[in-house]
């Protein structure tokens, strides 16, 4: 029944997400801010608030494992599992996308982030600094994107931002809203207390809980985009995606639930799964640096490590 209802929580959680980042967007739009504002901000915090909220529960729970757990094991499984499943099917052709920047970015919050771990607690003041990185990377974005949309064509139609319907009624607009908002918090507790009992009918710490079953199930939407994504040859959209994800699931996640409450760091954190988060990520460098395609042969590999990955975790 607690795997059932773990479940039950998440799809809560994916619905309520998309729920919300659809009620969002057209809110936002229909006010009249920019659709480039509303892409970097209202869309990459509506997809990521599932592990949002999951975090700042298990802190209020004091389930400090499953909130860390949750970001270390979902930023490992988006490189090795939502792009190593994909390649399994198509050849993502990777060589064709400009991701430098946002890769380095990527690594340098991976940095900051292991370095402030090593301080043994994540608090107020390591939040604030996170927080400080995402909206300097969230003020670069801004600025490229204006000076792209400026150097553009004026005849251009203005870029489509996912979730945006200019047909849609305020009444559903409203009610995309409500359900967002009072499914999150539900679905974020419904799979947090089930996920507890699970770690203690099991024998296991809530970290593992946190990098295996936690992290696996907030991951699936970014598997699911990245799959589309990788059939239709968008392979600029399935990097871009996973490299955004794990930016945020850093910089964003982490850093607003360490103002809600400590985060004492696990010993093992340091030891295996911070080194493994930062190891999966420099696994792109040949994709982003050097114009590979990831074939087949690759996806293998990503899956096989990220097998091999949880079966130890597990065992």
């Amino acid at each position: 029944m607690e795997w059932l209802m773990a479940g039950v929580g998440l799809l809560i959680l994916i619905l309520a997400g998309d729920f919300l980042v659809k009620g969002a967007v057209n809110l936002s739009l229909r006010i009249g801010i920019p659709s480039m504002i509303v892409s970097l901000t209202v869309v990459a915090f509506g997809t990521s608030a599932p592990e949002l909220l999951i975090s700042i529960r298990a802190v209020l729970d004091n389930l400090p494992g499953i909130a860390l757990g949750n970001v270390v094991g979902s930023n490992t499984a988006n490189i090795l599992m939502v792009l190593g499943l994909p390649a399994l099917f198509a050849t993502m052709h990777t060589a064709e996308c400009d991701s430098k920047k946002s890769y380095v970015m990527m690594i340098a919050g991976s940095l900051l982030f292991i370095a402030l771990a090593y301080t043994g607690t994540l608090t107020w003041w390591s939040g604030l600094i996170l927080l400080a990185a995402l909206a300097l990377y969230l003020g670069d974005a801004f600025r490229d994107s204006y000076f792209h949309r400026k150097a553009a064509k004026a005849a251009e139609p203005e870029e489509e931002v996912e979730g945006a319907d200019p047909d849609l009624p305020w009444w559903r607009i409203i009610f995309y809203l409500v359900v967002g908002l009072v499914g999150l918090p539900l679905g974020a507790q419904i799979l947090v207390d089930n996920a507890r009992i699970i770690a203690q009918e099991f024998g296991v710490s809530d970290t593992v809980i946190g990098l295996t079953l936690v992290a696996l199930g907030t991951s699936l939407p970014e598997l699911a985009t990245t799959m589309m994504a990788a059939i239709r040859r968008q392979a600029d959209v399935a990097l871009g995606n996973v490299i955004g994800s794990n930016l945020f699931n850093l910089l964003a996640i982490i850093g607003v639930a360490s103002l809600v409450g400590p985060i004492p760091v696990d010993p093992e954190f340091l030891e295996v799964d911070l080194w493994v988060m930062l190891g999966a990520s420099l696994l792109l460098l040949p994709f982003v640096f050097f114009k590979q395609n990831i074939t087949r042969l690759w996806g293998i590999l990503f899956c096989a490590l990220y097998g091999f990955y949880v079966l130890s975790i597990v065992t």
